[in-house]
């Protein structure tokens, strides 16, 4: 396994790393024994960087990763953690917190549920417009000099909030939705982070499986799955979607990879950088995503595969409109 370091400011880790989302109930039911297995698999085959949010599952997701650690040992594995998303006991979404008291409390029932005395890479799920992000990094600054956070992440943030967080306390990388069909940071947030030496975790690299090459316009929904809210997987917009991953299949097969594959690969090529997380849930599609880092695109093979899959070619937003706002 291939290592990346995490902008001047963070830690090295493997070249991939394992999204933990869909193990507890995001993509609709996950089987527990598999998710652990697969955990263990990712840290057989090298992957030492595992992300989660404290709101996955209402907390099962850290839990279920503190369990499959139990017997793999914490010390093998970088873990990031999101914080700040409000649900109801209905899972109904509710905001974003970040005021610093929030913060702390957050942090305490993590380290509770993941069984640590500390998170590796601690970060803000979303921006609270009602907080300045300088206070939220103010109080993520004193858990690391506590030692509970080793360093300070962001996620979906523009480049003016980046410039005025790092300015606070080094920033070690941004998590963002980024992959062919999701291009959005390339418009001035890519270059700020490369400007100030801090990395990137790119998540939904197979935008959600439009891009694995296994989904179907007529795929039938399991209960709980979030995508059938998702603008993307709408039936006016599904199957033109699914059209953009059949336009790869012809490169992935000329390369001899799949289509999930070649799309990894694409992200990987995009720069030493940036470490995308596949959001693996069974370990047959963990060591399809693996397989990606066999491929070595160059300029004229990326080249080939944006024009096949052009900036803007997908339809629909990225998120319902309920999870575009916060409080």
């Amino acid at each position: 396994m291939r290592s990346r370091n995490l902008g001047a400011a963070g830690p090295a880790v493997s070249a991939l790393g394992l999204g933990a989302m869909a193990m507890s109930g995001s993509y609709g039911p996950a089987d527990r024994d598999e998710s652990i297995a697969t955990i263990h698999a990712a840290l057989d085959a090298g992957i030492d960087l595992i992300d989660t949010g404290d709101f996955y599952g209402m907390g099962h997701n850290e839990l279920l990763i503190r369990d499959a650690l139990q017997a793999a040992g914490r010390d093998r594995v970088r873990l990031s953690v999101k914080f700040g998303a409000l649900r109801g006991p209905d899972t109904v979404w509710g905001g974003i917190d970040n005021r610093p008291a929030a913060v702390r409390n957050f942090l305490g029932y993590t380290l509770t549920r993941l069984g640590t005395d500390h998170v590796d890479i601690y970060r803000p799920a979303r921006l609270d417009p009602a907080v300045p992000i300088e206070e939220t990094v103010g109080a993520l600054s004193e858990l690391v000099k506590a030692g509970f956070v080793r360093y300070i992440g962001l996620s979906e943030v523009d480049a003016e909030t980046i410039r005025r967080a790092h300015a606070v306390h080094p920033i070690a990388d941004l998590q963002v939705e980024y992959s062919l069909i999701s291009r959005e940071p390339e418009n001035g947030v890519l270059a700020t982070l490369r400007e100030l030496g801090i990395g990137m975790t790119a998540y939904e690299v197979l935008s959600r499986g439009l891009l694995s090459g296994h989904w179907s316009a007529q795929h039938r929904w399991e209960a709980g799955d979030f995508r059938v809210n998702s603008p993307r997987f709408s039936a006016e917009h599904v199957a033109h979607n699914v059209s953009l991953a059949e336009a790869l299949r012809p490169l992935a097969e000329a390369r001899g990879a799949t289509v999930a594959q070649l799309a990894i690969a694409w992200v990987l090529a995009q720069g030493a950088d940036i470490v995308p997380l596949v959001g693996a849930r069974t370990r047959t599609r963990l060591v399809e995503a693996l397989g990606s880092l066999d491929l070595e695109l160059g300029a004229d093979d990326v080249a080939e595969i944006e024009g096949a899959v052009p900036v803007g070619a997908a339809r629909g937003e990225r998120y319902p409109a309920t999870l575009r706002t916060s409080r």
